[in-house]
C-alpha cells in the first residue's frame, strides 16, 4: 500500500515522511513546543544534511556534538536543536537495541493495540498522548490496525475527529485539527 502522508504541507518533505518510518517516528518526537509542520518537516531537513536516508544505525552512532551541530545549523531544526538531537539519537539506540534498527518492527507484529501502545509509550521521548496519537496516526493513515488498537489511541483512535496529527490529510483538515487545539487551550485556560 502506497502511504502519501501531508504532515509537513511540504511535498518533499512529507515524501520522506512518507517512505522512512524512522522519519515518521523522528517527526513525532519533534512534534513539541513548535509547529507540527516544521516538527514533520525535521526529518526532512536531517536527511538533506546528511546527505541519506535516515537510519537507525547511523545515527545511534553518530558523534553526539557533531549531531547535534548538524541539528543547530541555521535554520535550525528544532526550537530545542540540542535537546531533540540527544532525543533522536537516544530513540535511534533504542530501536537499534530492541528492534534490529527498524522503526516499522515496532508496530509490525504487534498483536494488539494495547501491546502497540506499550511499545510506543516506552520509547525515549514518548509519553502516554504522544504514544497514543502515534498509534492512532498508524492505525488511521498506514493502516496499521491490530485488534484493540482504537480503544488503545484513546479519544484519538475515534472517527471523524480532527484531535491531533493523526487526521490531518490536507491543509484543510490541518486547520481544523489547530481549531480544536485552540477551543482545547480555551476551556481548560477557562476551568
Amino acid at each position: 500500500m502506497a502511504i502519501h502522508l501531508h504532515l509537513a504541507q511540504d511535498d518533499q518533505a512529507d515524501a520522506v515522511l512518507s517512505r522512512n518510518p524512522l522519519a515518521l517516528l523522528i517527526g513525532m518526537l519533534l512534534d513539541q513546543q513548535v509547529p507540527m509542520e516544521r516538527a514533520f518537516t525535521g526529518p526532512s531537513v536531517i536527511t538533506a544534511r546528511l546527505g541519506a536516508e535516515l537510519d537507525a544505525h547511523d545515527l545511534a552512532g553518530r558523534d553526539p556534538e557533531a549531531f547535534a551541530a548538524l541539528m543547530a545549523a541555521k535554520p535550525a531544526v528544532h526550537r530545542y536543536p540540542g535537546a531533540m538531537a540527544e532525543r533522536i539519537q537516544r530513540l535511534a539506540a533504542y530501536l537499534v537495541d530492541g528492534y534490529g534498527g527498524s522503526a516499522e518492527a515496532l508496530w509490525r507484529d504487534a498483536p494488539d493495540g494495547a501491546a502497540l501502545l506499550r511499545r510506543l509509550n516506552d520509547l525515549p521521548g514518548f509519553g502516554r498522548q504522544k504514544a497514543q496519537i502515534f498509534l492512532a496516526l498508524l492505525g488511521k493513515r498506514l493502516g496499521v490496525r491490530p485488534p484493540g488498537w482504537r480503544e488503545a489511541a484513546g479519544p484519538y483512535g475515534a472517527e471523524n475527529v480532527y484531535r491531533s496529527v493523526a487526521d490531518v490529510v490536507d491543509a484543510e483538515s490541518l486547520g481544523k485539527v489547530r481549531r480544536h487545539k485552540a477551543e482545547m487551550k480555551r476551556l481548560s485556560g477557562s476551568a
